[in-house]
């Protein structure tokens, strides 16, 4: 066997320690220093119930930043971020944690359903406010939609021969053609007409005016005229109308209707009854089912409500108090009045 000088033995030791200290190298060079993100399977990636509070998640993530920390002690300590799909998992590093909390957090309630559902609720608050300033607004504007006129050429064309008959006593110029606007039960709002006595012209405005801002429902203000000047067919069309010339049966006196002095409301659910030789008078004929008037129905006129003390306050007189007859549908100027007016 040779024997190894002195030096060999040196440069044989340097040697091994070379080696040794390569290999180690090496072996250090297989460990995972890579700077892919560290993912823990423990990672929440669902989207939170309503319920859960939303800094749950984040919490769990750093759990297991935590537990690969030791691994990953001479790695980059950046935020890193995989995207999987919609849905994504954070690695982020301990000084960062307060900061991705709060971001993650409203992230959650921005997708909670309970968002959603304050959304949606502010969405409809908006729409209705919407309305309301737009009801507001026709309310406003509505004044120039009511207004008083005399009887024009061409209105006088369209009730000559019908309500202002041929044998007509009252003057053309004693009459008054109004526009008002009105709501039915459901709040639609209509255009209405009406022609009355110049006498009461003021009076019948103010009075469909305020029944109008107050949503009292009227179903239908329209000229008599739009029913061939029938009485029976207006009132079976719920219409409310004021002047149509006739005589009061079997005289040659001048009814109030026929003065344009009288006005009607809700015809037919609120009819004119009278018994007559033992027999029930119903105008309308189909105004039958509302004589009952302790039942609940739309478009009654009662004692007491808004449409009745407006037009009693303006000095008419309702027929429903009558009590040799019941006219519920009717409002007139008391005889004394007109006898003053027309005697």
């Amino acid at each position: 066997m040779m024997k190894l000088t002195y030096h060999s033995k040196i440069f044989l030791s340097v040697l091994l320690i070379s080696v040794s200290l390569l290999l180690v190298s090496c072996g250090g060079d297989n460990s995972d220093t890579s700077s892919e993100p560290i993912v823990s399977d423990r990672t929440v990636t669902e989207k939170p119930d309503a319920g859960q509070p939303a800094q749950d998640q984040p919490a769990m993530v750093v759990d297991a930043v935590d537990q690969a920390g030791d691994a990953t002690s001479d790695t980059d300590t950046s935020s890193t971020k995989t995207v999987r799909g919609n849905e994504e998992s954070l690695s982020v590093p301990d000084d960062e944690i307060t900061e991705d909390k709060s971001s993650k957090s409203e992230s959650a309630s921005t997708d909670s359903p309970e968002t959603d559902s304050s959304a949606t609720d502010d969405s409809k608050t908006e729409s209705a406010e919407n309305e309301t300033v737009q009801n507001e607004t026709a309310q406003n504007n509505s004044g120039s939609a009511f207004y008083i006129s005399e009887i024009t050429d061409d209105i006088f064309a369209r009730i000559k021969g019908k309500s202002f008959k041929d044998d007509c006593t009252l003057s053309r110029d004693d009459l008054r053609y109004l526009h008002v606007l009105h709501k039915d039960k459901d709040g639609v709002t209509h255009e209405g007409e009406m022609i009355v006595n110049y006498h009461i012209a003021e009076d019948v405005l103010e009075i469909l005016k305020e029944l109008y801002e107050n949503d009292y429902p009227i179903e239908k203000i329209r000229l008599v005229d739009e029913y061939g000047a029938d009485d029976e067919l207006s009132m079976e069309d719920n219409n409310s109308s004021s002047f149509n010339f006739r005589f009061i049966s079997h005289t040659t006196k001048v009814s109030k209707h026929g003065l344009g002095l009288a006005v009607d409301i809700n015809t037919l659910y609120n009819p004119y009854t009278k018994m007559v030789d033992g027999k029930r008078i119903i105008e309308p004929v189909t105004g039958g089912p509302y004589l009952d008037r302790g039942a609940d129905f739309d478009y009654k006129i009662e004692k007491g409500d808004l449409c009745y003390n407006l037009f009693t306050a303006h000095g008419f007189e309702w027929g429903g108090n009558w009590s040799d007859r019941k006219d519920y549908q009717h409002f007139e100027i008391p005889t004394s009045k007109v006898n003053q007016w027309y005697p």
